[in-house]
């Protein structure tokens, strides 16, 4: 929340979750800290990570700058697997939807748990059918950029219809969720999501060099022994995994993976060896700036973080644009 704690207290309370037979803090500013504002910056800089590496991956898997976690059709599907939960979720699961479960350890509402799964399988599901739609084109980068698009107009027009016929509380809910926000961090969410960031980072990085590669054209990249269908189907199906699983605990949050690459690559270049962690560490920084701002600017009502990344990117892309930036966007 809102609630001004000095900065004396904030490093006592760390001091004390590290150190609890040597250093105590103020009782109030340790639970809050520890409890609900650690995890949210935590959350915050994992999901910055996982979609700013993956707009930076995307857009070097299909050459194409304007390319982010969602123009595969990732927000809208994820979008919908949301509201389907929510809309016929009580119905379908009666009284099982209003307990609670055990998953990786880790004690969920059923609700909240299936939520989450419903949002993060059908965003994934939107990377692999728009990959076995564009396999009727051998994996053209065209082809998938226009399967994602058609597939992401779907899923919005299975949106529309459950927001139609749900009731009020339900489509209150959805549009919430899909604003994004921060509100739900726990030390559960960061426990889960952290493995799986780090774990999707690393098996990309590891590929920077063939990214390169493949900047070259895909000719070049087959010459030099790459398998290029293979590489760009796995690096997506990696990427949009991270960004799913995020997107599946805080809802809908655009722009990260558009503006962190776009931002480094004015700053350091194309080299994927160093634009992959410079855009993980712009993309976490934008996004732990937003969710503070959000916090902060009308305490102590708080606005959905996805709504000050909107502000943020249509400011970024129209500077880009008018001050001659263009050539960063071709």
């Amino acid at each position: 929340g809102s609630v001004f704690i000095p900065p004396g207290d904030v490093l006592l309370a760390l001091g004390n979750a590290l150190f609890p037979a040597l250093i105590s803090a103020p009782e109030g500013a340790a639970d809050i800290v520890l409890n609900f504002r650690m995890p949210r910056i935590l959350l915050a800089v994992l999901t910055g990570v996982a979609l700013a590496a993956a707009g930076a991956v995307m857009q070097g898997l299909l050459r194409n700058p304007l390319v982010s976690p969602f123009t595969l059709g990732l927000s809208s599907a994820a979008s919908f697997g949301a509201a389907l939960m929510i809309v016929l979720g009580p119905a379908v699961f009666g009284a099982f939807f209003a307990g609670s479960v055990v998953f990786l350890g880790f004690e969920f509402t059923t609700k909240s748990l299936l939520l989450i799964l419903s949002a993060f399988l059908f965003g994934w599901l939107s990377v692999i059918i728009v990959y076995l739609i564009s396999r009727v084109r051998q994996t053209s980068q065209a082809v998938m950029v226009l399967a994602g698009v058609v597939i992401g107009y779907l899923f919005q027009a299975g949106l529309l219809a459950l927001k139609y016929v749900s009731n009020d509380d339900a489509l209150r809910e959805i549009v919430t969720w899909m604003m994004g926000g921060m509100w739900g961090a726990t030390w559960q969410t960061v426990c889960i999501l952290t493995p799986v960031v780090l774990l999707c980072f690393f098996l990309i990085e590891r590929r920077a060099w063939d990214l390169n590669t493949l900047s070259s054209g895909d000719d070049v990249a087959q010459n030099l022994g790459i398998n290029v269908d293979r590489f760009r189907i796995t690096g997506l199906l990696i990427v949009s995994f991270a960004a799913s699983a995020c997107l599946a605990f805080t809802g809908i949050i655009g722009f990260v993976g558009l503006m962190a690459p776009h931002i480094c690559r004015m700053l350091i270049g194309n080299d994927y060896r160093y634009l992959l962690p410079a855009s993980a560490l712009m993309g976490a920084l934008i996004l732990l700036i937003s969710d503070t701002v959000a916090r902060v600017i009308l305490a102590p009502v708080e606005i959905p973080v996805g709504v000050i990344m909107y502000v943020l990117g249509g400011i970024f892309f129209l500077f880009l644009i008018t001050k001659g930036h263009g050539r960063y966007l071709s």
